[in-house]
């Protein structure tokens, strides 16, 4: 079925990634009108001081002059004198814009390393290695992810994988939707259950006044059953399309997204895998394990290697460099190299354009002074409660929380020192706090519509929000009850240590 016969019969179409966004940058907008104004006081590192709560003067936004601009605002990261923009934003000082232009940069480096016929002739090789055994390419490729989540936090890294993941998941009867989901799914469970994860467990530890070892049996315990149960939902629906292709959620896709992933007519036309497409694939793999090495933070977890911190500028340099590098392996002459390399960020630039819009929702919640607000409304809500019930309204009231301020660092920074001192009263450890933190904020980052994560994931993969959503329903509510279960058997172990 083509894309304009099934637009022809759909009596309604859900708005795109960019209609959806706008809408919530409105509803935020008229929120601010609404919610009281309040902060609190902050220490020297910028830590939220608990009991400081205070109202402030009401600063309603505008939905022309301050609507319009936040996204705007969201790319730059512009600050004024009194913090407003995006002090709370995905834990970056620079905005979103090192984000944006590293998508660009790797949609020049995927089209120029398409254009060598080295994926295809990839792909050719990997379908006839794996032919009757594909099932194991999504097992495999969600552990990794999910290590990537779980050590390091992955998240916009893993925005470089859609264009190759998906076209793999294509060639072996899937469709785009298994490849999203391999992609989104992996490393979000991780990050959900982060381990050692420096930018969510080890900040959200030390605001909390724990070690990051303390929990780590149920973050570990989360990690290995969550991964287990996404394998399991992934395979049973990737076996159900490869089965019966017209049971894909993207089915009306399917021609496009062929023509598109794969730019091959068929398995007759796949390119040799000879010498040269042969280093091409090592230098490609190379580009991303340097990067996934470049951001684990070897000291943190105690490992003796070189740590470099790199992020999003040595990120598109890298990518940079490695596709100009490419292009020159592949032969493709100076005017080819240069024009594959532009159509591929041309072919990034709506995801670029998501992800600003992403970000300026937080800029408006953080200028209209309702973060702290709805911070202080959380703390009062879990007062005086004890055991059970603390951990599970924690654990329920992250949710909101984490589609407010969905960068995990930044959630942290401005609701542990609240929510953890909170745990003394009613008999809990702390880092059952940072584990219900984490795990909240992680499952809403599945589907969170303001994660720029989620939207430029679902619009690398053309995948409308709502059938994402349908598709992770159920998922979220078996991760949900997982690591409620996990969270309320901790409560009878006062060691945190040992649970």
């Amino acid at each position: 079925m083509s894309e304009e016969t099934h637009s022809e019969k759909a009596g309604f179409k859900f708005p795109t990634a960019y209609t959806v966004l706008f809408i919530l940058l409105v509803l935020v907008v008229i929120a601010t009108w609404f919610i009281p104004a309040g902060q609190y006081d902050k220490a020297e590192d910028g830590e939220p001081i608990p009991g400081s709560y205070h109202s402030v003067p009401q600063n309603p936004q505008r939905i022309i002059a301050d609507g319009l601009l936040a996204p705007v605002n969201g790319m730059y990261g512009l600050q004024a004198e009194d913090g407003t923009v995006s002090i709370y934003n995905a834990g970056s000082l620079y905005g979103a814009i090192d984000v944006a232009l590293f998508v660009l940069i790797i949609g020049g480096f995927l089209g120029v390393t398409m254009a060598t016929g080295a994926i295809d002739a990839g792909i050719g090789k990997i379908t006839v290695a794996l032919k009757g055994r594909e099932k194991w390419m999504i097992v495999i490729l969600m552990m990794v992810f999910a290590l990537g989540g779980t050590s390091y936090g992955m998240a916009e890294e893993s925005l470089a994988f859609y264009g190759l993941i998906i076209a793999v998941m294509i060639a072996a009867g899937y469709d785009a939707m298994t490849g999203v989901a391999v992609i989104m799914l992996g490393a979000g469970i991780g990050v959900l259950a982060s381990t050692v994860n420096p930018f969510a467990t080890g900040i959200a530890s030390g605001f909390a006044g724990v070690s990051i070892a303390d929990g780590l049996v149920s973050r570990i315990i989360i990690l290995v059953l969550g991964t287990a149960i996404g394998i399991f939902f992934v395979l049973r629906y990737a076996e159900k399309v490869k089965a019966d292709p017209s049971k894909s959620l993207v089915y009306d896709l399917k021609e496009s997204n062929e023509k598109r992933f794969l730019k091959m007519g068929g398995s007759d036309a796949m390119p040799a895998f000879d010498g040269r497409r042969k280093v091409i694939i090592i230098l490609f793999a190379l580009a991303f394990f340097i990067m996934i090495y470049s951001v684990i933070p070897w000291e943190d977890i105690g490992v003796p290697l070189p740590q470099w911190d790199w992020w999003f500028g040595e990120f598109t340099a890298l990518f940079l460099g490695f596709g100009i590098l490419i292009g020159i392996v592949g032969r493709l002459g100076e005017a080819g190299l240069s024009e594959t390399f532009i159509d591929g960020a041309r072919d990034m630039l709506g995801v670029a354009l998501v992800i600003g819009l992403a970000r300026g929702i937080s800029v408006i919640m953080n200028n209209g002074l309702i973060i702290d607000t709805i911070l202080f409304w959380a703390e009062n809500a879990v007062s005086g409660l004890g055991g059970v019930l603390f951990i599970n309204l924690i654990h329920l009231l992250y949710l909101p929380l984490g589609f407010l301020i969905p960068s995990s660092s930044g959630l942290a920074t401005v609701s542990m020192p609240i929510m953890a001192p909170l745990a003394d009263t009613a008999g809990v450890d702390r880092s059952l706090v940072v584990t219900a933190y984490q795990s909240a904020s992680g499952l809403l980052n599945l589907v969170n519509p303001t994660f720029a994560v989620v939207m430029g994931g679902l619009a690398l993969g053309r995948v409308r929000y709502d059938k994402w959503l349908r598709f992770t329903l159920p998922l979220l509510i078996a991760l949900l009850i997982l690591y409620a279960l996990v969270l309320s058997i901790g409560t009878f172990f006062p060691n945190s240590i040992v649970f």
